[in-house]
């Protein structure tokens, strides 16, 4: 399993503070001739909030003194104290040298054993590692070790009946023109810039403005010469022009058109956060995008043969977004009836803290079903404007698909991943190793084990639904271009108009 029982892990693990040049004993060796030994510990668990539970534990003293006597038994046979030959020090003369040594190595094995075994006892399943500092823990002259801490953990929730679910099926059939407008896409950076002979903006085009946006009076941004693609909606770096083709749409150089601009809700000035703004828009320059003849060398870098060949190609590419479509699709209705029951509260800070990790599994997801660059950047840029919204359903989702995977004893194996990691290479015509390299090297392969588990779940629950099939909504095929700019920027003054 990708989450389990054993992710209570402190931050700091263990630690020697001792002279080793006085110490000649193997460390490593000093317990490896006996099995672990359950301890005896007193734990009491208490709600601490939404998805965080206060832990607080004593372990007993008869526990600590067996693990300190252990210690120095080796060290009087191991330990070098001057005055004495080798492993012959007294054993009072030994505790007193190397007591505080001692005392640190046992306080952190137990603090680590006493949270594995927290975890195998007690049904917690951590979000992350606990707010525990071994250094702030003491084990006292007498009587047990006591340690508390909080831990952000995965909400308690009754999972309903998930086989059988009546579902929606939405399915299209692609047109000529939507296989001509994919097979052109496909070509797109190898073609042309050129200056537009009848210019007026259309989807398509490749735009040059300038903006001053607005809050009523107040200026709050200025974007000056930027560079877009046009298409049905603008996602900038902090907001979102929806309708934007709407509102720019057959402007000329020179015109100035309003653009309604729906900022973020994380825009470093909270008060702006989630509020329309209006931008106006002026048109500097305008290009139309030339495409290349189709030539051997272009179809055969495509691996065709002919222009067949090639559209086929591109039906695949429009078949493989409509298959993920229709399993976001899916994944948002089984949130819906399964965990639409459930009061979850999570707090803001867990969604903060988690929205790194759950855009990355967005991400992956979306890179092993083939979709572009382009289109992933386009759908994380949307999905960035309402960040904490976003990583709420995607949390909700990703507990929902873990408890079945749980449930049905799903498990994500080495073979699982190494097939994941090729179906991606192959995705983005890269080589495994390299693509192993960089998850390795972003710190995403536990992300990806996740993404693997949780298709588990969901093809579980998939092949076990009941459909009823529509047709696909025309606002699920909403093309986004992104801006590398921001319509409130940090350091831009408030000022009046």
């Amino acid at each position: 399993m990708t989450e389990t029982k054993t992710g209570l892990e402190v931050q700091e693990t263990h630690k020697h503070d001792h002279d080793h040049a006085n110490c000649d004993h193997d460390h490593s060796a000093d317990h490896d001739a006996k099995a672990p030994v359950k301890l005896t510990q007193e734990v009491d668990i208490k709600d601490a909030g939404p998805c965080k539970k206060h832990i607080k534990v004593s372990v007993s003293r008869a526990d600590i003194q067996s693990r300190m006597d252990d210690h120095f038994k080796t060290m009087v046979t191991d330990s070098s104290v001057a005055g004495f030959r080798p492993g012959k020090a007294p054993r009072k003369i030994v505790e007193r040298r190397f007591q505080k040594e001692v005392m640190g190595q046992v306080k952190n094995e137990v603090i680590l054993a006493s949270l594995e075994q927290l975890a195998e006892d007690f049904d917690i399943a951590p979000l992350s590692p606990p707010n525990l500092d071994p250094s702030s823990v003491i084990i006292p002259e007498n009587g047990p070790m006591v340690y508390e801490f909080e831990v952000e953990v995965r909400p308690q929730f009754d999972l309903p009946a998930y086989k059988g679910l009546k579902l929606i099926r939405y399915t299209h059939t692609f047109t000529k023109e939507e296989i001509d407008t994919q097979v052109n896409s496909m070509v797109e950076p190898l073609g042309t810039k050129v200056d537009k002979k009848n210019p007026a903006v259309a989807e398509g085009d490749y735009l040059t403005l300038d903006a001053i946006i607005n809050d009523g009076d107040a200026k709050i941004g200025e974007i000056k010469d930027l560079e877009i693609r046009v298409n049905k909606q603008l996602a900038f770096r902090d907001g979102v022009a929806e309708k934007f083709i709407e509102q720019i749409g057959g402007a000329k150089p020179g015109d100035t058109r309003d653009v309604d601009i729906k900022l973020s809700s994380v825009v470093t000035n909270e008060a702006l956060a989630g509020k329309v703004v209006k931008a106006k828009v002026t048109v500097k320059g305008l290009q139309t995008l030339e495409l290349p003849e189709l030539t051997g060398e272009i179809l055969g870098a495509f691996g065709c043969k002919n222009e067949d060949q090639f559209r086929e190609l591109g039906e695949v590419v429009l078949k493989r977004r409509l298959d993920y479509q229709q399993r976001q699709s899916s994944r948002n209705q089984i949130l819906e009836l399964i965990a639409g029951t459930t009061n979850w509260e999570l707090p803001q800070d867990l969604l903060r803290r988690q929205a790194k990790k759950a855009l990355s599994r967005k991400v992956m997801d979306m890179q092993s079903n083939g979709l572009s660059d382009n289109e992933i950047n386009a759908r994380v840029r949307v999905l960035q404007q309402d960040v904490l919204k976003s990583t709420a359903a995607a949390l909700k989702e990703h507990f929902v698909l873990q408890k079945i995977a749980e449930i049905e004893k799903l498990e994500v194996s080495d073979d699982d991943l190494n097939l994941e990691i090729e179906r991606i290479a192959q995705q983005n015509d890269e080589s495994p190793r390299k693509v192993r390299a960089r998850l390795e090297k972003e710190d995403l392969i536990e992300a990806l084990a996740v993404e693997v588990i949780e298709r588990k779940s969901l093809d579980l629950v998939l092949d076990a639904a009941e459909y009823t099939e529509q047709p696909l909504p025309s606002h699920d095929t909403l093309i986004t271009g992104t801006a590398e700019a921001d319509a409130a920027p940090q350091d831009q003054g408030v000022s009046k108009e």
